[in-house]
């Protein structure tokens, strides 16, 4: 093996070349992106909910109730007094009559949640793409 295939620098992307070389000098002057631009505003608003019973659904299917507490630009929350939607282990369906189990003060983590809504102004309706109908 000769000495010019050994070592850093050569193949897989070495100093200078490569992905990230010509890149930094395309943004201009200064070198951030997006001077120009106006800064965009979150497409979901918690402020309105802090104080407020919200419902949270996660991406392995539990569901919580509580009141929304705080919350960072990641949608971790800090909800408190809150109560988790048991199901039935065999089924994966709530139980009926409805059962739950109180979590108290909890911070959720952003990245595993699919639905936030409020309780008020909100009502659960039937599915109508459901098998029978």
């Amino acid at each position: 093996m000769s000495a010019e295939f050994r070592g850093r620098g050569r193949g897989r992307g070495g100093a200078g070349g490569g992905r990230g070389g010509a890149g930094a000098g395309a943004r201009g002057p200064g070198g951030s992106r997006g001077e120009d631009r106006p800064k965009r505003e979150a497409i979901l608003d918690l402020a309105k909910y802090v104080d407020k019973k919200i419902r949270v659904k996660f991406t392995g299917g539990r569901e919580v109730v509580g009141t929304l507490k705080g919350y960072d630009q990641l949608l971790n929350l800090v909800m408190d007094d809150l109560e988790e939607a048991v199901n039935d282990p065999a089924t994966g369906l709530p139980y009926v009559p409805a059962r739950s189990r109180s979590l108290g003060l909890a911070v959720l983590r952003g990245t595993s949640l699919v639905v936030i809504s409020p309780l008020d102004g909100s009502e659960e309706i039937a599915n109508p793409f459901a098998a029978g109908v």
